[in-house]
């Protein structure tokens, strides 16, 4: 194996690892958007903070943040770093795209539910019983539930390829 940028020839990785970056960019304007609605529109801020499962909003709010903007990021990153700094090429092309589409469908798919349960469910509680609005919202959850196994799946596959791409690095 060739020790000298064994990264830079391959153009689809860096297509990818550009695509992290892109989504970063376009889900940080998403979150920085969504919270400055938030806050700044008295009456959606009252919903959010008063309405049964407003919380849920900013749960969703949240997630666009953490697993969109800063963990896209963080993943771009290393996916730039390690190969440069173990000298030799990602141990899976195929596990990057992969992790980049799963991680993207189910934080969609998440944020989506997140938003659709706290939206249903603060409108419900001004009608029905707080257990009713519990039962009409129970299955957004619980389908947001299996999106975010999705993002789960995809960060370990992330972290198996990082660690496989770095093991034994000395032998190289």
């Amino acid at each position: 194996m060739s020790t000298t940028e064994p990264w830079a020839s391959d153009i689809e990785y860096t297509r990818y690892t550009l695509l992290f970056i892109f989504a970063c960019i376009i889900y940080s304007i998403i979150g920085f958007s969504w919270g400055a609605l938030m806050g700044g529109i008295s009456d959606f801020r009252h919903f959010v903070d008063h309405r049964l499962h407003g919380d849920l909003i900013v749960r969703a709010h949240t997630h666009v943040n953490l697993l969109g903007w800063v963990e896209m990021a963080i993943f771009g990153a290393i996916y730039y770093l390690v190969p440069r700094l173990v000298r030799r090429p990602i141990y899976s092309l195929k596990l990057v795209k992969v992790h980049f589409w799963m991680h993207n469908v189910g934080l969609v798919g998440m944020v989506v539910l997140f938003t659709l349960a706290g939206v249903i469910g603060g409108i419900a509680s001004m009608e029905i019983s707080p257990d009713q609005v519990e039962g009409l919202i129970h299955p957004y959850l619980a389908t947001m539930g299996v999106f975010g196994t999705l993002v789960l799946l995809a960060n370990m596959i992330w972290g198996y390829n990082i660690f496989r791409t770095c093991v034994g690095w000395r032998k190289g």
